[in-house]
């Protein structure tokens, strides 16, 4: 255990750092430092690549970092470098995602429960849209475990609504991926579009607001001052908050305790808060301060 009176240094990283969404979890991690007396870092790549996420991870190790916090987007990769931390005395905990489950060696996850959100959010759109409507379901990125576990949660409800369903990957720019799902409308149209991450619910809003007013109804996940905006003006219907200022306020926090004290970390559910135009107001301007 460490003595208290020492400046712990927690390095937290993750995949897409530049997404809104990590705005978010680098405020959560700020807030917890500065209350507990400790430093931390959220960096990262702005891609998806975990074999970048891990090379940082050893480079934060190399820097004498005390403990980290992993973003664990993909499966079987991680554990040889969180087996390496616990050699050099460095503990673990996952943040976002963690798509081991605890397999790769981390003490804790505090994520969402990707599963359960997705069949919240499909059984909303089910709710909205006439049974048998063609509905595009869109992914920032294939590959990433959070993404593929709400897309397959998302589809059960619409499939047995008879949902015809297509997918479309769309990439981390909204702006860009509005463009790739206009044109992908315009060669299939639909009646309802879901995201299943930040970029893309927000790029299918920004086409939705292209589309008004014969526009298709639309709803995903996560929270960002744009998505705020276009629930507000009604281009989205509603969104699934991951809450990721605790993804990033309790990594901090776990890891300082347990250095400090050997107090071991718990794992987390992060939620599946609802958010639309009836609880909105509120959480706008906890989006803006990089809160919700």
């Amino acid at each position: 255990m460490e003595a208290a009176d020492r400046k712990l240094r927690i390095r937290l990283l993750t995949i897409a750092v530049e997404e809104d969404l990590f705005k978010v979890v680098r405020r959560g991690a700020a807030d917890a430092a500065n209350a507990l007396g400790v430093e931390a870092e959220l960096d990262g790549t702005p891609d998806v690549s975990a074999q970048a996420v891990i090379a940082l991870a050893r480079k934060a190790l190399d820097e004498g970092v005390d403990g980290l916090a992993l973003n664990i987007s993909e499966s079987r990769v991680f554990a040889p470098v969180i087996a390496e931390a616990k050699a050099r005395g460095v503990p673990c905990v996952a943040f976002n995602i963690d798509a081991d489950k605890g397999a790769s060696g981390n003490l804790s996850r505090i994520v969402q429960d990707f599963a359960q959100a997705g069949r919240v959010l499909g059984d909303r759109v089910v709710s909205r849209i006439p049974r048998g409507a063609k509905v595009l379901v869109t992914v920032h990125d294939d590959g990433v475990s959070a993404l593929e576990e709400r897309f397959a949660a998302v589809c059960e409800p619409l499939k047995a609504h008879g949902a015809d369903i297509a997918r479309l990957r769309v990439g981390l720019n909204p702006d860009r991926g509005a463009s790739v799902i206009l044109e992908a409308l315009a060669a299939r149209p639909a009646s309802a579009i879901v995201g299943t991450g930040q970029a893309d619910t927000e790029a299918a809003g920004i086409a939705a607001r292209t589309l008004a007013p014969k526009a298709p109804y639309v709803a995903g996940f996560d929270l960002s001052p744009g998505i705020t905006t276009l629930i507000a003006d009604g281009h989205i219907d509603a969104t699934i908050d991951q809450q990721p200022y605790l993804q990033g306020f309790y990594p901090v926090v776990q890891l300082t305790l347990f250095l400090r004290f050997g107090l071991a970390p718990s794992s987390i559910d992060a939620g599946a808060a609802l958010i639309d135009r009836a609880n909105l107001e509120s959480i706008q301007q906890l989006s803006r301060q990089h809160i919700r």
